[in-house]
């Protein structure tokens, strides 16, 4: 009992430690005063309102939203190919080559972004929209190979051959057999691209054109400044990207949970 009630305990420590600072402000996404000041709190939907208006901004989350896009698909493209190929290859080239593929994960993020920065360099596409989707696929592919590997080792090896035995090509058998059994790793893999994608900074602030910005390098910017009239605004948007992405995950698992609830009731 006192174990359960301890653990309980530590769990609800952590889970209010991390997501705390995002709760107040999500609350004070509703105040609209320009400092936050704990012992006042001006209930508003003013902050909305001018996030709505203001046309610079607007302009900086589609940007930001079609990046994410474009890179997560291209990652999980990529991705999917790879872990594939990871998978059916040898084990004496398929351990080598996964262990690769996990490199820009354990890398520290600003020595991937200063070596990019220096290969477009020396090729002159340096601060060019090409050299912006490459930095963010290198930062996701690995996240979307390592969401598809458990997936397809969760599949049987043989279900492939079995389509070849059975008269399919090697396409329709990767097509109507492996991809299906591996969507959801797939689908994951694209989601925590997205989320990545979203929440860089520092690849994207090595790679970009000078005349694009993203939420980070503006909201960077504009707390580096302090004077932007904007920067109040960004509360509202935050909680919007914080309460969308809960939204699409709790999504995300529900429509997991019918298939096994249904296979439960057979």
């Amino acid at each position: 009992m006192v174990k359960k009630i301890l653990s309980v305990a530590l769990c609800a420590i952590v889970l209010i430690f991390i997501y705390a600072p995002i709760l107040l402000l999500v609350l004070y996404s509703f105040d609209n005063s320009t400092v936050i000041d704990l012992n006042k709190f001006n209930f508003s939907f003013d902050l909305y309102k001018d996030l709505f208006r203001d046309e610079e901004i607007m302009g900086i989350l589609f940007n930001t939203i079609w990046l994410a896009l474009v890179a997560a698909a291209l990652s999980t493209i990529l991705g999917t190919a790879g872990a594939i190929g990871i998978f059916y290859s040898r084990k004496k080239v398929s351990k080598p080559l996964q262990a690769v593929s996990q490199i820009p994960v354990i890398n520290a993020e600003i020595v991937t972004a200063i070596s990019l920065a220096l290969l477009f360099s020396m090729i002159m596409l340096y601060r060019t929209y090409f050299s912006l989707i490459i930095g963010h696929m290198v930062l996701c592919t690995p996240f979307v190979i390592l969401s598809i590997l458990p997936k397809l080792k969760q599949m049987d090896s043989n279900t492939y051959e079995a389509a070849l035995d059975l008269g399919a090509s090697p396409t329709q058998a990767l097509f109507k057999v492996v991809i299906p059994q591996i969507f959801t790793g797939i689908l994951s893999g694209f989601m925590l691209s997205v989320t990545l994608s979203l929440d860089d900074y520092i690849v994207t602030a090595f790679t970009k054109p000078k005349t694009f910005d993203t939420i980070s390098t503006y909201v960077y910017n504009a707390v580096k400044n302090g004077t932007n009239s904007s920067t109040p605004a960004l509360r509202a948007l935050s909680a919007i990207i914080f309460i969308v992405m809960i939204a699409v995950l709790l999504a995300l698992n529900l429509r997991a949970r019918k298939p096994k609830q249904e296979a439960n009731k057979r």
